[in-house]
């Protein structure tokens, strides 16, 4: 069993598909892939993982989502998991929310939509290399 997963963040369907396709393409099977489609399904998701001794490297996430928005998800990550690198993906976000994030999540990345395969490869690869450190 696969101990490190990557974790997808979005309340549409189509793009979690997409970002799962992308990563699985690249990586392989070097990672477990989980996907969310809220804030609220993610800390179920982040709960059973923990439980199950799997460790969450990247969590990219979206920002406007039903219940609570990106930013305030990955600060609450950032604070209960620190090592967790954190990504927002999103077409949506003012400035203030990426700020906020930067600062009180640990932001690692910001990326745009629509995103290209090579922006979100090249974003997760930076961001892996924190481990091998």
């Amino acid at each position: 069993m696969l101990n490190k997963a990557i974790l997808c963040v979005d309340d549409e369907q189509i793009v979690l598909l997409g970002l799962q396709d992308q990563i699985l393409k690249h990586f392989g099977d070097r990672y477990r892939y989980e996907a969310a489609e809220s804030a609220e399904e993610a800390w179920e998701v982040i709960t059973e993982l923990h439980a199950e001794g799997v460790k969450i490297l990247i969590i990219v996430s979206d920002w406007l989502m039903p219940g609570m928005r990106g930013d305030e998800f990955l600060i609450q990550v950032h604070q209960r998991f620190p090592d967790i690198v954190t990504v927002l993906l999103t077409g949506q976000a003012d400035n203030v929310a990426i700020k906020r994030a930067r600062q009180f999540a640990n932001l690692h990345a910001y990326i745009p939509k629509p995103w290209t395969e090579a922006a979100l490869i090249k974003t997760i690869q930076a961001g892996l290399r924190k481990f091998d450190e």
